[in-house]
């Protein structure tokens, strides 16, 4: 591993962002750490730097143009390339039932779990693609599965409502259609989980109700960042291995 690669990761002030970010620095990446709250990000950025690692904090609101051009910008003050994109920040929307749920709900949980995305990769590509093994990593959910929700036994299948769980669908498309158009990058889906077995990492996000710890849920995420440069591109896994689309 290349003591200089460079990793950004959004939404990196808490949860599997953040955990995620440890261990890579903690590997010897500089970490360029996203925070939509500059004070959170901080406060993150100041305990990783703690601990020895190399890590910058970079304002990023990934819904906001203006905020992810600043980003770049910023970044592009402190290296010429990116070797891993991790796009994280995500939100889980208010679970609103299916016969209650309007277009603006479903508006405001992709701007952040698919245009964010979207809006990031297509600022920092020029960086990704002065690389010599870039890497994009989405981080997904079991609920953007159709075998996951059709499936009685998984307990998302009982959980209605449309919001998030199509957002995850529409961000594992847009994510294989990355894939095979850049093969340049590599560009994967990891899921904080183990859906053999029913379970996820708890988060914010989830009010902490998952089986999993946060760093365990990270596992996946750092194990697609950390590909080497014949490593797989256009997959779907979770803590166990591959996820059924």
């Amino acid at each position: 591993m290349n003591a200089t690669e460079s990793v950004l990761i959004t939404g990196a002030n808490k949860g599997l962002g953040f955990e995620t970010a440890r261990r890579l620095a903690d590997q010897g990446r500089r970490v360029f750490l996203g925070s939509r709250d500059e004070g959170r990000g901080r406060a993150a950025v100041d305990k990783l730097s703690a601990d020895g690692g190399d890590v910058v904090l970079v304002p990023l609101d990934v819904t906001s143009d203006d905020s992810v051009a600043a980003a770049v910008a910023l970044v592009r003050e402190h290296t010429d390339r990116l070797d891993i994109l991790v796009n994280n920040a995500g939100t889980p929307g208010r679970a609103i039932p299916p016969a209650d749920a309007t277009a603006e709900e479903l508006q405001s949980v992709y701007d952040t779990n698919v245009y964010g995305p979207v809006r990031v990769t297509r600022a920092f590509l020029p960086l990704l693609l002065a690389a010599e093994n870039p890497r994009v990593v989405m981080v997904t959910s079991a609920g953007g599965s159709f075998a996951v929700v059709t499936d009685p036994q998984q307990p998302i299948s009982t959980m209605h409502e449309l919001a998030y769980t199509s957002s995850k669908a529409a961000l594992n498309m847009v994510t294989v259609r990355y894939a095979q158009a850049l093969p340049r990058v590599k560009f994967n889906l990891a899921t904080p989980g183990e859906v053999a077995h029913h379970t996820f990492a708890a988060t914010d996000m989830n009010h902490h109700t998952g089986q999993l710890t946060a760093a365990e849920g990270a596992d996946p995420i750092v194990r697609l960042a950390t590909l080497t440069p014949d490593g797989p591109t256009g997959l779907f896994v979770d803590r166990l291995g591959p996820v059924a689309w």
